[in-house]
């Protein structure tokens, strides 16, 4: 899966759900998307949070892309700081969450992505292994490059969202021995939010400050840390 910025809690519950999260950032960024953007609540109304990228991004693979901005992170703390200060658990996680800021030093956007992906699953408490379809040099088109992907990695499960079936071809999959299983990101239940009315499209972060400790009871796949050893 391509590599998002503080994406929303189901991008996670995927992670959760898998014993390795392949991010296939050897593809063409694009604009308008998850890439390098998110969504916050904040009193006003939802916010978009964008890293800014050089010029010509759109023409480069993601893990070529360069942040074009080096006080985003700035920037994005103080919005955040704002919008959030009030939230029951802003306090409690302030200082982690900070800590991921101020230690994301890296221009690449790819990077910076995995950077809070990996920080986030520390908080969640979720423990898949992350690696780059880089490391592995898959061929192939569309679902061939991806069941090269999984063979090389020595999947027996291929975990999707729901928005593959547009382009999956699962035959392939089944032929190499590989069973697809569709991730339903349906049914997730509300949580209270400082700043209503309730979204479900927002950044784990959203969930992280308002829920505290509980917020993995509100995720499909990630256990809640009190039954964690």
């Amino acid at each position: 899966m391509q590599s998002n910025y503080i994406p929303w809690k189901g991008y996670f519950d995927l992670i959760a759900a898998v014993d390795e999260f392949i991010l296939l950032d050897n593809v063409q960024f694009t604009t308008r998307d998850w890439r390098n953007r998110n969504r916050i609540k904040t009193a006003s109304g939802v916010r978009w949070l964008s890293i800014p990228v050089i010029r010509g991004a759109r023409n480069r693979p993601i893990n070529e892309v360069e942040s074009g901005d080096p006080d985003w992170r700035l920037e994005h703390w103080r919005i955040l700081t704002e919008a959030y200060r009030r939230a029951p658990h802003w306090a409690d996680a302030a200082p982690i969450l900070e800590r991921l800021y101020q230690g994301c030093e890296s221009t690449r956007l790819s990077t910076i992505n995995r950077h809070f992906l990996e920080g986030v699953c520390d908080i969640l408490r979720i423990r898949a292994e992350f690696s780059r379809a880089e490391d592995y040099d898959p061929t192939g088109t569309k679902t061939e490059r991806l069941v090269d992907l999984c063979v090389k990695a020595g999947a027996d499960e291929y975990v999707t969202g729901p928005a593959a079936r547009a382009y999956l071809d699962e035959s392939l999959f089944h032929d190499a021995g590989i069973d697809v299983r569709w991730f339903d990101y349906s049914g997730y239940p509300e949580y209270p939010q400082v700043h209503p009315p309730f979204d479900h499209q927002v950044s784990i972060l959203d969930l992280i400050v308002n829920t505290g400790p509980a917020a993995a009871r509100y995720l499909k796949f990630a256990a809640p840390a009190s039954t964690r050893s």
